[in-house]
């Protein structure tokens, strides 16, 4: 892998009740729950990691269940208004039946850019879609015994974000994280990388006169594009600098390590590395199946644990 931004890394929501959030994710969508520790900002918060069996980036979709405390959000301009998975070629027809009997929200299948796809909502109102890809998906999949390798998915195919303007935002993506435009379908302006296979599309969404809309319940909180290492990721930093946008220090997340910026159409972007990866406290076996909390924490543990509803 060269010096390159290498697609998607993970997506960051907001949700409402933590156990709801855990149910829906595991047990309806059938991805595997890599990681359960604490928002390392608000510690009596989770913080919930889902994705493939490893956690690879590219799969990994988190959440801040922040409880019935947080006010509803609403989809709009200046944020991430979807997130694409790829699944298997006809594998529609069990999400549809599935969604019927879970009481999911959903839409009829359509197409775009020549690729099927089927949106429908989590609980909160999070906006998702299945992605049936044109070209074949060889990510290994991970299964439950609910969920099938022919109709589970592969990890993340794109996400969108809807902006009043797309220059600026296209800007970015073009000039520093090297993604070039590939089609375009009316005021949607597809982007791709070629660093990698997959985890690599972003579409742009241009509405000039839509509201900015409200990060909270049900929304993206911010997009983490993926970097092989540190050096990588601060060779990045420095052209972001360059560009005269305003970019945090390099933050451990124990996992990873971040650089955060809000490009200027007004999404929250990290830059996240690959090392050291989810097996750093905990075997592949393990993972997601206790609290792991970082170590400025470890001390307050049975506070936090007491303040932390119970998902089993």
């Amino acid at each position: 892998m060269e010096n390159k931004i290498l697609g998607i890394h993970h997506i960051t929501a907001i949700a409402g009740d933590a156990k709801r959030n855990f149910n829906f994710y595991t047990k309806v969508l059938g991805l595997r729950f890599i990681k359960r520790t604490v928002n390392f900002d608000d510690p009596q918060t989770y913080h919930f990691y889902f994705g493939d069996e490893q956690g690879n980036p590219g799969s990994i979709l988190t959440f801040f269940p922040w409880g019935s405390a947080v006010r509803q959000g609403r989809r709009g301009a200046g944020m991430a208004t979807e997130i694409g998975y790829s699944v298997p070629e006809g594998s529609f027809d069990f999400w549809i039946k599935r969604f019927e009997e879970n009481n999911v929200i959903y839409n009829k299948p359509a197409e775009r850019f020549g690729e099927k796809y089927l949106t429908f909502l989590d609980p909160d109102g999070l906006k998702l879609e299945f992605i049936i890809p044109k070209t074949p998906d060889n990510r290994k999949p991970y299964e439950t015994a609910e969920v099938k390798a022919d109709a589970a998915t592969k990890g993340f195919y794109n996400t969108t974000l809807t902006l009043n303007n797309i220059q600026a935002t296209a800007k970015v993506l073009t000039e520093i994280f090297g993604y070039k435009l590939v089609a375009q379908e009316g005021n949607r302006y597809r982007y791709a990388t070629d660093a990698i296979d997959t985890a690599n599309v972003i579409d742009l969404v241009e509405l000039p006169t839509e509201q900015h809309g409200l990060g909270a319940n049900g929304t993206v909180h911010h997009i983490a594009f993926r970097v092989k290492d540190d050096a990588t990721q601060m060779a990045f930093r420095q052209k972001i600098v360059d560009m005269g946008l305003q970019i945090t220090p390099q933050i451990d997340r124990n996992y990873f390590h971040s650089l955060y910026f809000r490009e200027p159409g007004g999404v929250l972007f990290e830059i996240a590395t690959d090392n050291p990866g989810f097996t750093v406290d905990e075997p592949l076996e393990e993972l997601g199946k206790n609290l792991k909390l970082p170590a400025q924490y470890e001390a307050h543990r049975k506070e936090i644990e007491a303040h932390l509803a119970r998902l089993d």
